[in-house]
């Protein structure tokens, strides 16, 4: 490969480098901001309700409870490993077929088998 050559394929790993970190910055940066609003919101909600009834402790259980709202919605969408994620592998960077593309529909994994008589 020619000096030309070896310059292009390092560049093109630099770039495929920068933008897996600008991904993982922006998950990080969203896992924040959902922790911050859950713990916003529901610490606003607490305030509002423990200033009507007189309570001050409402203020930081309602935030103590947005912030366990948040890490649950956190793991439901960015856990890996059986934990319950809802985004397919090949959306979030893994490997494998989008769902639809996995096989036609109404076929079973053995129907070629079967209908070829491949063994």
């Amino acid at each position: 490969m020619t000096d030309h050559g070896n310059e292009a394929v390092a560049r093109a790993r630099k770039q495929a480098a920068a933008q897996g970190r600008a991904q993982g910055l922006e998950t990080g940066w969203t896992v924040f901001s959902y922790l911050l609003a859950g713990m916003a919101a529901y610490g606003g909600i607490g305030w509002l309700i423990g200033r009507a009834v007189h309570v001050p402790l409402l203020f930081p259980l309602g935030m103590l409870v947005g912030l366990g709202i948040s890490v649950g919605y956190i793991i439901h969408r960015f856990g890996r490993g059986g934990m319950g994620g809802t985004i397919p592998p090949h959306e979030r960077g893994g490997l494998g077929p989008p769902p639809q593309a996995a096989r036609p529909a109404g076929s079973s994994p053995g129907a070629r088998k079967e209908m070829t008589g491949d063994r």
